[in-house]
């Protein structure tokens, strides 16, 4: 399939990007961060490698997707190109799919599970690799969300810790779409409570990386403490609206 991917086109994701990032960098001056402290995840799901290509030749390092089955051939392609990037599973990760991405990810946001880290850690040993991990915080408490609940945290940590070729990082959350200003950073500042505490509690040097914000709402999740967001219509568009041709 052909895809409409002109130089115009690769002119407005350089250009979207360096919105972005300066937005980010507003944010962090506004939470009294450092510059930098930011990670920017760009988030190509359902469009072309050639849009992350375009990304990456942007100076765009981390790059993220939501299923396996587009994950894959995007790192495949990147390989063959030699460009070098760092790639994040965010989406949903099913037990049986783990074994497709073993060794190929820079960092799994969506652990939900300890089967499903039980199955990482498998995999990973296996492949004599280490899997960096963040455990998905439930923090909202909506049902149409995976996750732990925070009171899960805890014993799924004492369990995950003693699984080997496993590297827990932090945890990563998803506000909810908001019916009142202010609830997206409601759900960013509890998160941030629990990712403070749990570190005391892990003791892990690992323990580094909050992911959360999206497009609509990163701003609010940089003001509370977010290491990591993951952007995708702010820099590729709108999903619903792309269509290949």
């Amino acid at each position: 399939m052909d895809y409409d991917f002109t130089e115009e086109l690769k002119k407005k994701i350089s250009d979207n990007i360096l919105s972005v990032k300066q937005s980010i960098e507003d944010a962090e001056r506004a939470a009294g961060r450092e510059k930098g402290s930011v990670t920017l995840i760009g988030v190509t799901k359902v469009f072309p490698v050639e849009y992350a290509e375009a990304a990456a030749m942007s100076g765009l390092k981390d790059l993220g997707e939501n299923r396996v089955q587009e994950l894959v051939p995007k790192i495949e392609r990147f390989s063959a190109l030699g460009i070098d990037a760092d790639w994040h599973l965010i989406g949903t990760l099913q037990k049986n799919k783990v074994k497709y991405i073993t060794g190929k990810t820079y960092l799994i946001h969506s652990v939900n599970s300890v089967e499903l880290a039980e199955e990482i850690s498998k995999r990973s040993l296996s492949n004599n690799v280490t899997s960096n991990i963040l455990l998905q915080a439930n923090v909202s408490g909506e049902e149409s969300k995976h996750g732990f609940a925070p009171h899960e945290l805890k014993p799924a940590i004492d369990k995950i810790c003693n699984l080997p070729s496993i590297n827990i990082c932090g945890l990563m959350t998803m506000a909810p779409i908001e019916t009142y200003e202010g609830q997206a950073r409601e759900v960013f500042a509890k998160t941030r409570v629990i990712f403070e505490e749990l570190k005391e509690y892990t003791g892990l040097e690992s323990w580094k990386v909050l992911s959360m914000g999206m497009s609509q709402d990163y701003r609010s999740a940089i003001l509370e403490g977010s290491t990591h967001v993951r952007i995708g219509t702010a820099i590729f568009g709108n999903r619903a609206e792309y269509k290949p041709v």
